[in-house]
C-alpha cells in the first residue's frame, strides 16, 4: 500500500476527477486507475464506484477515507517536524547538565544562544554523576555540560573552564573570617559530603588525603543545597563549588566560603558530545556557540576570589570594580 496511491484516493474521494489527478501528479490516467484498483484489492472491499464521469466513495470507502485523512495528516506533520529538526534555526537541542551548574552556567549558555537563534528550543535534563557516564550512549541527550567525564571513547569532550572549590563553614565558625586556608588546618573537623558515587565527593577525599589526613565524615547528603544547610547549622564543614551562591549577600549569609590554597582545588567543567553519531544541526550550532564562548573568554566567571567578601569597604560596600557572582536561571537525579 503506497502513500502516493492513498493520496490519489484522497483526491478522488474529495471530488477531483481522474483527469485532474493525472495532470496534477504527472501520471497517466490508466496508471492511476490501476493503482486505485490495487488499493481496493489490498483493503478487501470496494472503495469507489462510478457515477457518470466521476468516482464516488462507497460506504466502506467513506469509513476508510476518515482513517486515510488522519494518517496522511499525521504523516505530513511528521515530515514537517523532521525537516524542522534538521534546520539549525528551528530544531531542538537536547542538553543534559549537573544540577550545580543550573543556577549560573547553563542558563547563561542557553540565553546567549537563544538571543541569536530564538526559534531553537531546548530539552533540558538534570543528571547525577553516575548518569553522566552513559547519558550520551543512551541517546537521551546530544550534549552534556558537566564536571564528570563520560566513560569510554565514544564521546568527545571540550574543556570550558576550571571552577574553584572552596571550604564552606558556618558564619560563626572560628575560621569564618579567613580569606584563605590550607586543608591540613581542617584535619580535626567533621566533613559534610555527598554520596560516594559523586565526583565531588571523590575529589574532596583526594584533596584531604593529599593534605595528609583522612576526612572524618559526619554527614552524607544527596545534593549541594542539603550540604549547605547542614554547614549553616554548624554541623561540619564542606568542600563545595560556590558559583551562583550570591556573594553580594556574603556578610549576611549563614555560610561563608574560604579559598583553598592547596593545589588542584578546582573542578574542570566541560562540554561532551557523542563521537559515534552526528549531531543534528541545532545541537551542532549550540556546541559551536559554547566552545566559541570558552575560546573568547566570554563564559560567565566561575567565581571571583573570595578575598573580596573579607575586604569590604566601611559600610559593607564592595570595592569598586569587584566582580559579582553570576546568578542566572526533566530533572533526573539529584547528586552533583
Amino acid at each position: 500500500m503506497k502513500t502516493r496511491t492513498l493520496r490519489w484516493f484522497q483526491l478522488v474521494s474529495d471530488g477531483v476527477t481522474l483527469t485532474e489527478v493525472s495532470l496534477l501528479e504527472g501520471v497517466s490516467q490508466p496508471g492511476i486507475s490501476r493503482a486505485l484498483a490495487r488499493l481496493e484489492e489490498q483493503v478487501g472491499v470496494p472503495l469507489l464506484h462510478k457515477s457518470g464521469r466521476s468516482l464516488r466513495m462507497t460506504a466502506a470507502g467513506a469509513v476508510f477515507k476518515r482513517h486515510v485523512d488522519d494518517m496522511l495528516h499525521r504523516l505530513d506533520d511528521g515530515l514537517a517536524a523532521a525537516a524542522q529538526a534538521v534546520d539549525p534555526e528551528t530544531g531542538t537541542v537536547q542538553l543534559a547538565f549537573q544540577r550545580s551548574l543550573a543556577s549560573w552556567l547553563v542558563p547563561s549558555l542557553v540565553s546567549s544562544f537563544r538571543a541569536k537563534h530564538p526559534q531553537v528550543t531546548f530539552t533540558l535534563l538534570q543528571v547525577q554523576d553516575d548518569v553522566v557516564a552513559t547519558i550520551l550512549e543512551t541517546g537521551e541527550a546530544d550534549l552534556v555540560v558537566s564536571a564528570a567525564r563520560p566513560l569510554g571513547t565514544r564521546a568527545h569532550r571540550q574543556r570550558l573552564m576550571d571552577e574553584p572549590l572552596h571550604v564552606a563553614v558556618a558564619a560563626d565558625h572560628p575560621m569564618s573570617g579567613r580569606s584563605r586556608i590550607c586543608l591540613s588546618e581542617l584535619s580535626d573537623e567533621s566533613f559534610l559530603m555527598l554520596r560516594p558515587t559523586s565526583l565531588l565527593r571523590q575529589q574532596s577525599e583526594q584533596l584531604c588525603r593529599a593534605a595528609g589526613f583522612e576526612p572524618s565524615i559526619g554527614f552524607e547528603g544527596d545534593d549541594l543545597p542539603s550540604l549547605r544547610g547542614f554547614v549553616a547549622a554548624g554541623l561540619g564543614v564542606a568542600i563545595l563549588p560556590s558559583s551562583g551562591q550570591g556573594f553580594a549577600d556574603a556578610e549576611s549569609s549563614p555560610v561563608r566560603y574560604i579559598d583553598i590554597e592547596d593545589a588542584s582545588a578546582t573542578r574542570e567543567i566541560g562540554l561532551s558530545w557523542p563521537a559515534d553519531r552526528e549531531l543534528l544541526a541545532s545541537s551542532e550550532l549550540f556546541r559551536q556557540h559554547v566552545i566559541g564562548l570558552a575560546v573568547t573568554g566570554e563564559l560567565p566567571a566561575a567565581a571571583f576570589s573570595l578575598e573580596v567578601q573579607h575586604s569590604r569597604h566601611p559600610g559593607g560596600q564592595r570595592p569598586a570594580g569587584a566582580p559579582t557572582a553570576p546568578v542566572r536561571a526533566r530533572r533526573r537525579g539529584a547528586r552533583q
